[in-house]
């Protein structure tokens, strides 16, 4: 069973999205915040950054190597070991909220306030969940090599959510 479940969206307005993510990890606090805000720790599951300025206002620029997209902003939220958010362009606000589950487990409450139409609401689902399940694995010893990845179980997770939200519209 993936430590992934299926995100939850709402509408934020015209063209703006809230989408929700919690994942219960088998891992503590202290392992994941490495992962969440560090350079090493990103480009395993998530992005190269370039630049990451490890503190409230710091500067951040995250480059995605499986599509190239470059976002640039800010950390907006930066409270050690519990909280991080970082404010970027074409990605909006992306929030990861630590809450420890005994010495060995944690969950995350992730959120991504966002802009976009419909088609892109569902490729953001579909790309934070496949994310979700590269960061498990990165913290499971096997990060990402980027120059292998395909688009394939990204394609498989976006029909789906394509499907839900074609279930819960009729």
């Amino acid at each position: 069973m993936s430590l992934v479940s299926h995100a939850t969206s709402e509408r934020r307005g015209e063209n703006r999205w809230l989408l929700r993510f919690e994942l219960h990890l088998p891992y503590s606090y202290e392992t994941l915040w490495p992962a969440l805000t560090t350079a090493q720790g990103l480009r395993g599951w998530l992005a190269a950054a370039d630049v990451l300025e490890r503190r409230l206002g710091g500067a951040v620029m995250l480059r995605w190597l499986n599509t190239g997209t470059v976002v640039t902003g800010r950390i907006t939220a930066w409270d050690v070991e519990r909280v991080v958010e970082y404010t970027v362009t074409e990605h909006g606000r992306i929030r990861f909220h630590l809450e420890a589950v005994g010495t060995d487990s944690t969950v995350i409450r992730f959120v991504n306030e966002r802009g976009g139409p419909e088609d892109e609401r569902l490729d953001c689902l579909a790309g934070w969940h496949e994310h979700f399940e590269l960061l498990n694995s990165a913290l499971a010893g096997h990060p990402v090599d980027w120059s292998t990845w395909s688009d394939t179980r990204w394609a498989e997770l976006r029909e789906a959510y394509a499907s839900f939200s074609r279930a819960s519209a009729a």
